[in-house]
């Protein structure tokens, strides 16, 4: 049994997801989790055996234009690690908690071994930021060990940050038991009529996500086709999302759901996950779609393609070439049989390469190997 301190952003991004997800299935097998975060993650959302959440709390005084909460993450880390025994320190996302776990480690007179996972913006947007780079640098250098969720993101921290970081890649998973087809014909009815179906995309509506091709794309599949278009999520381009649904002309058949606690529910719902983003380290929500069973348009970005085969589990599409994703989409929605071979199709490929039984494991040797 070990005792291991999970660093993670609270939110509904992957990094926050996956770091979630990871601990509860450790706790599942007996180690003893502790999560520090400002705010408790949103899938920690009741009591689970053997996890505990530690709240950073970060004082606010009129010298602080901006709260230190990096600082204040530092002596948590200390805190906990002192009470509790850690056996080590998982950080999720490069920044601030890499650094974080590094400084609380030189703080602490005993070892700290600290993992870190890179995530994605952590390195392709935040991590290059000069403000960061330097920090990002050093931090990373003095990680015990570095896990990245795709053979992209480990390429793409080579070219930034040296090639000689040695960095192991473990994909994202899913957990298939409770991602998995499920029928909800009471729901579908809140977004839909029986002969329509449901295009879904969830996002944090940021640029990178590129919106304005979800709505176009929809438009586009619209005109032949009676769908519906679902946007789950909350950000910067959301007003404008509607803005330009109505210009299009299909605002009366576009949901705006905000944040939605249980993801799973509007996958069991949905015939098509569009995800049209700029870029994708790994694209953890297609493959949440792919094992309900849901066909994902995505484009060819990033680390997409080490999820989905092209033409056999989901498409994959030019970035920004936004007829070409819709007629992908038309193909889908016209041949029911290529639709239910798609389907099976991404499930199975979900089950047998990234459920959470196969990608375990790897981080369970991960903490050995800093371990020993």
């Amino acid at each position: 049994m070990k005792r291991i301190g999970i660093i993670c952003y609270p939110t509904q991004g992957g990094s926050g997801i996956v770091a979630t997800e990871l601990g509860l299935e450790l706790a599942k097998l007996g180690h003893q989790v502790h999560f520090i975060s400002y705010r408790r993650p949103f899938r920690l959302d009741r009591i689970y055996p053997n996890t505990h959440f530690h709240q950073v709390e970060v004082s606010e005084y009129p010298l602080f234009e901006y709260p230190p909460y990096s600082l204040a993450l530092t002596s948590k880390i200390v805190d906990v690690a002192t009470r509790s025994g850690l056996d080590l320190v998982h950080a999720h996302y490069a920044i601030p908690h890499a650094a974080s776990a590094w400084m609380a480690q030189q703080m602490l007179s005993e070892r700290l071994p600290v993992i870190s996972t890179l995530h994605g913006t952590d390195i392709t947007l935040v991590g290059q930021d000069p403000s960061y780079l330097p920090v990002t640098r050093f931090t990373l250098a003095h990680c015990q060990a570095l896990t990245a969720v795709s053979d992209f993101l480990v390429a793409e921290t080579h070219r930034v940050f040296g090639a000689e970081l040695e960095i192991q890649r473990i994909h994202n998973f899913v957990d298939t038991e409770e991602f998995q087809p499920r029928h909800r014909p009471e729901l579908r009815a809140c977004f839909a009529l029986p002969d329509e179906r449901i295009l879904l995309h969830v996002s944090n509506f940021r640029p990178v996500k590129r919106i304005p091709d979800v709505l176009a794309i929809f438009a586009r599949l619209a005109v032949a086709h009676p769908v519906r278009l679902v946007l789950a999520g909350l950000g910067p381009e959301r007003n404008a999302a509607k803005e330009q649904a109505q210009e299009l002309g299909v605002a009366e058949r576009v949901h705006f759901i905000g944040n939605q606690e249980s993801i799973v529910d509007l996958m069991s719902v949905a015939d098509l996950y569009l995800l049209p983003s700029q870029t994708e380290s790994f694209g953890l929500s297609a493959l949440e779609a792919m094992s309900c069973g849901v066909p994902v348009l995505a484009s060819r970005v990033g680390g997409l393609p080490e999820l989905i085969d092209d033409g056999e589990t989901s498409f994959l599409c030019p970035l920004g070439d936004v007829e070409a994703f819709a007629e992908q989409g038309r193909r889908l929605l016209a041949d029911r049989d290529l639709y239910h071979r798609m389907s099976a199709a991404a499930r199975a490929v979900a089950v047998e390469r990234f459920a959470i039984e196969r990608i375990l494991p790897q981080y369970l040797e991960a903490y050995e190997r800093v371990l020993a």
